[in-house]
């Protein structure tokens, strides 16, 4: 075993890889799957594809189905309700924390994250848009310095994700919410309390666009 093996075992592997899934809603909220079919998508064996479904499990991010299957949970209104009080609480907090923090080459960094968000949505592309939106959000709070914070917004968006998924697919990539050039600005300012008002607006407009697709019966 390599020194690169030893430093990411397998079952963390296929943990990163599972969590990835349910992140970025390729697996569909209420659909179950197999863990037989989860083997394969993953390429990994059956004792860490279990552990991966047991620690996501743990997380609420996946409820077992019986017969050897899972899904996704679906999101209710009231657990968007909460999910919604916990991000906006929790998250534009982490955003003005981060600006005490904010270097050239971190802003730099996040402008270049976001023309990614911008040409995924100029494509159309719902996983581009996903994953860099995600990568945004990630590489400002990581600057906060407030690991517990960081760990809460992962475990929040883990439950939000496969939803956000079915509305950008619903709705088209031209109204996904983005509202990263406020933050940008802000940070550009050295303004911390724009910044998390920026950050505010940009999970709220999510948050009242999953609400629209429940109400419409699309999620």
């Amino acid at each position: 075993m390599d020194d690169e093996t030893r430093k990411i075992p397998s079952h963390e592997v296929t943990y990163g890889r599972l969590r990835d899934m349910i992140l970025f809603g390729h697996l569909t909220p209420g659909q179950p799957v197999t863990i037989q079919g989860l083997i394969r998508d993953l390429d990994a064996g059956m004792t860490p594809v279990r552990e991966a479904i047991r620690r996501l499990t743990a997380e609420g991010a996946l409820l077992p189905q019986g017969n050897r299957r899972v899904a996704v949970p679906n999101l209710t209104p009231a657990l968007l309700d909460q999910l919604a009080f916990v991000r906006l609480t929790v998250e534009p907090k982490l955003a003005e924390l981060a600006g005490a923090h904010l270097t050239p080459a971190l802003i730099d960094r996040l402008e270049a994250i976001d023309d990614r968000v911008d040409r995924a949505i100029r494509a159309g592309s719902v996983t581009d848009y996903l994953e860099f939106n995600h990568a945004f959000h990630f590489a400002l709070y990581e600057a906060s310095e407030a690991p517990i914070l960081v760990d809460i917004a992962r475990g929040l968006w883990l439950r939000f994700g496969p939803s956000l998924r079915v509305v950008c697919a619903r709705y088209g990539a031209a109204a996904l919410p983005d509202r990263h050039e406020e933050a940008l600005a802000a940070m550009r300012a050295g303004d911390r309390a724009a910044l998390a008002r920026a950050v505010e607006n940009d999970i709220q407009q999510g948050i009242d666009q999953i609400r629209q697709a429940q109400a419409e019966g699309g999620v």
